[in-house]
C-alpha cells in the first residue's frame, strides 16, 4: 500500500473546511480506491452540511418575519365584534323608556363600558339586522364587557357615581323590584324550539365583577337566540355640604342588544342502523341508516327517495317521496335516498346519496353515477358488478389476475439472486 496525500488546489469554502479536514486525516496512507471512496463520502458530506445550513437559515427567517414590532399575539388578532348603545330610560320605570341623551344629560359624551363577542368564525345579520355569529369547531364564542370607567368617578367628575339601585325592576325582562346594587346584568337565551329560559340576573354587576380597564367575561354562548341588558342607576351630586349631598338627581340607563349563535358547518351524518358505523357519500347498506346532525339545530334537510320501476323504456328512477327531515330519522325500507343539507345563514349546501338494498344495479347506480340505462348497457356487454356497487369491464378483468402474477415473480427473483 502506498501513502496518499490529497492537496485542496481550489479555495475551500468555510462551512467545508471541518469536512475536509476529516478527510484529510482520515486518507493517510489508503490506496487509491479508498481514496476515492472518501472523497464521494466527504462530497456528500459538505452537501448535506450545506442543506443544513439552509434549512436553519429558512427556519430562522421564517420566526423573524412571524414577529411584530409590537409584540402582537395571536389572541390579540382575534375577531371582536361590539354589541350595544346607553340610552336614558328615565328614572324607576323599570328601565322601561328608551330617550335620546341631549347636552345637559349627565351621561352625554362619555361610555361606561362596551360589551363585545369573540371566538367566532364569521359575523352575519337575521332578517331584523341583529348579528348572527357563526362558530365551527374549535370555536368558543364568548361575551366580555370591558369596564372604562371609575363607577365613583364617572367622566372624571367626583359629583358622577354609580348608584345603588335599592328598588329597580326590569319590565321587558318580567324582572320583579329588588336590590339591583350598582348595576344589574341580564342574560335570556332561546333554544331551536324557541322556549325562552328563564332571565339569568347578576345584581351589583359593575361593583362584583367588573373591574375597570379590564375585560370581564360575561358567559359562553352555545347556539341559540340571546338577549343581554345592563341596567344602572347613575347619581348625579351637584351640590353637597359637609360630604353630604344636597338634592342629587338620579337618573336610569340601559344598553340592550340581541345576537344568536349558530354552527357554520353544513353537515349531516348517516349512521348504519345495526352496525352504528358512518356512512359516506354513495355508500351502501342493507339495514338502513338514521341521521345525526351532530347538535346543528338550525339546518334544513331535506330527503328524496327513489327506487325502480318497469318503465316504457325499461327500469327508470321513480320518486317515492321528497321531504323535509329531522335529526334522528331513520329510514330502513330499500330505496336510493339523497340527503339534502342547507346551512340558511352561510348559503352552503351538501348532498350524500346512499342506497339502501341488495340489488346490485342500484348499488352502481349509487356508487359510479351512471345512469340506470348506462348500467344495464355495460352489464350486456360483459361487465361485472362488483358487492361494492363498481363495474369491472371485461377488458380489464385480467389487470388484477396478470398484476399479481408479476408480483409473486418478482418476489421469487429476490429470493433466488439472495442464495
Amino acid at each position: 500500500m502506498g501513502t496518499a496525500f490529497f492537496v485542496c488546489r481550489n479555495p475551500v469554502p468555510l462551512m467545508d473546511l471541518p469536512v475536509r479536514v476529516c478527510y484529510n486525516i482520515c486518507i493517510y496512507q489508503m490506496d487509491r480506491k479508498q481514496v476515492k471512496a472518501m472523497k464521494k463520502i466527504a462530497s456528500r458530506l459538505a452537501a448535506l452540511a450545506t442543506l443544513l445550513l439552509v434549512l436553519c437559515s429558512m427556519t430562522l427567517l421564517a420566526f423573524a418575519s412571524g414577529q411584530t414590532t409590537d409584540n402582537t399575539t395571536d389572541g390579540d388578532k382575534e375577531l371582536q365584534y361590539y354589541l350595544g348603545t346607553p340610552v336614558n330610560a328615565g328614572w324607576d320605570t323599570g328601565y322601561s323608556r328608551q330617550k335620546d341623551m341631549t347636552q345637559n344629560d349627565p351621561h352625554f359624551g362619555w361610555t361606561l363600558g362596551k360589551f363585545f363577542v369573540s371566538g367566532h368564525t364569521r359575523v352575519t345579520e337575521d332578517e331584523n339586522g341583529d348579528p348572527v355569529f357563526l362558530k365551527t369547531v374549535g370555536d368558543t364564542v364568548t361575551l366580555w364587557f370591558h369596564l372604562e370607567q371609575d363607577i365613583d368617578q364617572l367622566d372624571g367628575k367626583e359629583n358622577l357615581t354609580i348608584a345603588a339601585d335599592t328598588n329597580g325592576s326590569d319590565t321587558y325582562f318580567g324582572v320583579e323590584k329588588g336590590n339591583f346594587g350598582r348595576g344589574t346584568l341580564i342574560v335570556r337565551h332561546r333554544d331551536y324550539q324557541n322556549n325562552w329560559d328563564e332571565p339569568v340576573v347578576y345584581t351589583n354587576y359593575l361593583s362584583a365583577n367588573a373591574e375597570t380597564g379590564a375585560d370581564t367575561q360575561v358567559e359562553l354562548f352555545e347556539e341559540g337566540d340571546y338577549e343581554v341588558a345592563l341596567d344602572y342607576e347613575i347619581k348625579d351630586s351637584k351640590a353637597e355640604a359637609f360630604g353630604v349631598s344636597l338634592l342629587p338627581m338620579y337618573s336610569d340607563y340601559r344598553i340592550f342588544f340581541r345576537f344568536s349563535v349558530r354552527n357554520g358547518n353544513c353537515m349531516v351524518y348517516p349512521f348504519d342502523v345495526k352496525t352504528k358505523t358512518e356512512l359516506t357519500n354513495t355508500a351502501v347498506t342493507e339495514n338502513g341508516f338514521y341521521l345525526d346532525l351532530a347538535k346543528s339545530r338550525y339546518l334544513d334537510i331535506d330527503i328524496k327517495k327513489e327506487v325502480l320501476q318497469e318503465g316504457a323504456d325499461g327500469l327508470t328512477e321513480d320518486v317515492r317521496f321528497n321531504r323535509p327531515a329531522k335529526d334522528g330519522d331513520c329510514y330502513t325500507e330499500e330505496g336510493i335516498y339523497t340527503i339534502t343539507v342547507s346551512n340558511r345563514y352561510t348559503g352552503q349546501q351538501t348532498q350524500k346519496k346512499l342506497y339502501v338494498g341488495t340489488d346490485n344495479l342500484l348499488k352502481a347506480y349509487v356508487t359510479t353515477g351512471l345512469s340506470i340505462q348506462e348500467i344495464r348497457h355495460q352489464v350486456e356487454k360483459g361487465a361485472e358488478i362488483g358487492e361494492d356497487g363498481t363495474i369491472q369491464t371485461k377488458k380489464h378483468r385480467w389487470i388484477l389476475p396478470v398484476l399479481g402474477i408479476a408480483v409473486l415473480a418478482g418476489i421469487v427473483l429476490v429470493l433466488r439472486s439472495r442464495r
